[in-house]
C-alpha cells in the first residue's frame, strides 16, 4: 500500500501543515501554557492570567509584526527601542506641557516614528551600511535627542499628561479593569500585516528581498521603496506603542522602551522567522509573541524565581532557531505523494 499524505475535508495536507514553520511555534505555545497553567492554577487560567499576558503580548506584538516583515526581507530595526520613548515624550510634550489638543500630540508622536523609519530606510538603501549597524546608530542618536529636548524644554526626564475621556477610552483604558484596549489595536495590526504579507502582491516582494535582493531588483521590484516603507511601518508601530503608553499610564519617560528591542526580535524568531530572511509568517509571529508573553507573566503567577523566566525564554529562543531550520528543511524536501 502506497504512503499518502492525510488530508482533511478541505483537502489540506496534514503533512504540509506539520512541516510549516508555525507548527513549532504552536507546539511551543501549548507546552509553556500547560506548564504555567499547572503551576499557576485557576488564577493563571482565569481572566487575571489571560489579561496579564495578553496586555504584554499586545504591546510587544504591535512592534514585532513590522520587525518580523523587516527580518523576512533581510533587514533589522534596532531603533524601535528609542522610537517608543521619543514618540511618547513628543505626545506628552505637545498635549501635556504645551496644552495642545490631544489629536495634535498623537499626530506629533506618530510623525516622529514615521520620520525615524524613513531616515533608517534612506540610510540603508543609499549606503552600504548594514541595517543592524545603521539602526543602532539611529537608536543612540534618537535617545540623545529625546533626553536633550526633554531636559531643555521641561527640565526633567519625565512628562505627565492626563488625556480626555474619549482619548483615554480609545487608546489607554482597561476593559473591566484588566484587559487593555491595546489588545484590539494589536488584532487590527495583525489583520493589516496579514493582508500585506500573505494576500497583497507586496508580500511576494518582501519574500523576494529576503531571498536575494539583487535578483529581486533585476526582476523589477522597487527594492528601495519597499525597504523604506517597511522601516517606516516599523517606526510607526513603535510610535503607536509609545502613544498608547502615554494614554495608559499618563506619563512619558525618556528611559522607557529599551526592552522592546530584543523582546520583539525574540517573538519574531520564536514565531518561525529565519534570521537569514526569506521565510516567515504573520501567524507564526503572533504565536511567538503569545509564547513570549505567557512565559513573561507565567513566572509571576507560578511564584518562580524571575531568573528562571530568562532561562526559559533563552531556551525557547535556541529551540526556535534550531526548529526553524528543521521545519524549513522538511518544507523544502516535502512533496505530497499522489495515488
Amino acid at each position: 500500500m502506497s504512503t499518502q499524505s492525510v488530508k482533511g475535508p478541505s483537502g489540506i495536507s496534514l503533512g504540509g501543515l506539520i512541516r510549516r514553520p508555525e507548527t513549532g511555534s504552536l507546539i511551543g505555545l501549548i507546552v509553556v501554557y500547560v506548564f504555567f497553567a499547572a503551576l499557576g492554577g485557576k488564577v493563571f487560567m482565569g481572566a487575571p492570567g489571560w489579561s496579564s499576558w495578553l496586555n504584554i503580548a499586545a504591546e510587544v506584538g504591535i512592534i514585532a509584526l513590522p520587525v518580523g516583515l523587516l527580518m523576512i526581507s533581510g533587514e533589522f530595526d534596532i531603533s524601535v527601542g528609542s522610537v517608543v520613548p521619543a514618540s511618547s515624550m513628543t505626545t506628552a510634550m505637545l498635549s501635556g506641557h504645551f496644552e495642545l489638543p490631544a489629536l495634535i500630540g498623537i499626530l506629533g508622536g506618530l510623525s516622529v516614528g514615521l520620520l525615524i523609519g524613513f531616515l533608517n530606510g534612506l540610510i540603508v538603501t543609499r549606503t552600504t551600511i548594514p541595517s543592524l549597524i545603521a539602526t543602532i546608530g539611529t537608536m543612540f542618536a534618537v535617545m540623545g535627542l529625546t533626553l536633550g529636548f526633554a531636559v531643555l524644554i521641561k527640565g526633567s526626564t519625565s512628562v505627565s499628561y492626563v488625556p480626555d475621556a474619549t482619548t483615554k477610552a480609545l487608546l489607554g483604558t482597561f476593559i473591566n479593569g484588566m484587559f487593555n484596549v491595546s489588545i484590539f489595536w494589536w488584532l487590527g495590526f495583525v489583520a493589516i500585516f496579514y493582508y500585506v504579507l500573505h494576500i497583497s502582491p507586496l508580500g511576494s516582494w518582501i519574500f523576494a528581498l529576503g531571498g536575494d535582493k539583487e535578483s529581486a531588483r533585476n526582476a523589477g521590484i522597487p527594492t528601495a521603496k519597499v525597504t523604506i516603507g517597511l522601516f517606516m511601518a516599523s517606526g510607526f508601530a513603535a510610535a503607536c506603542v509609545g502613544v498608547g503608553q502615554v494614554m495608559t499610564y499618563q506619563t512619558a519617560q525618556v528611559a522607557g522602551g529599551q526592552a522592546f528591542i530584543f523582546n520583539s526580535i525574540m517573538c519574531v524568531v520564536i514565531g518561525g522567522v529565519l534570521l537569514t530572511g526569506g521565510a516567515g509568517s504573520i501567524i507564526g509571529i503572533v504565536l511567538g509573541t503569545m509564547t513570549f508573553a505567557v512565559v513573561n507573566q507565567g513566572i509571576f503567577f507560578a511564584a518562580l524565581d524571575p531568573n528562571i523566566g530568562s532561562i526559559i525564554i533563552g531556551a525557547l529562543l535556541l529551540a526556535a532557531v534550531l526548529s526553524n531550520d528543521t521545519f524549513r528543511t522538511l518544507a523544502l524536501n516535502y512533496s505530497p505523494k499522489k495515488k
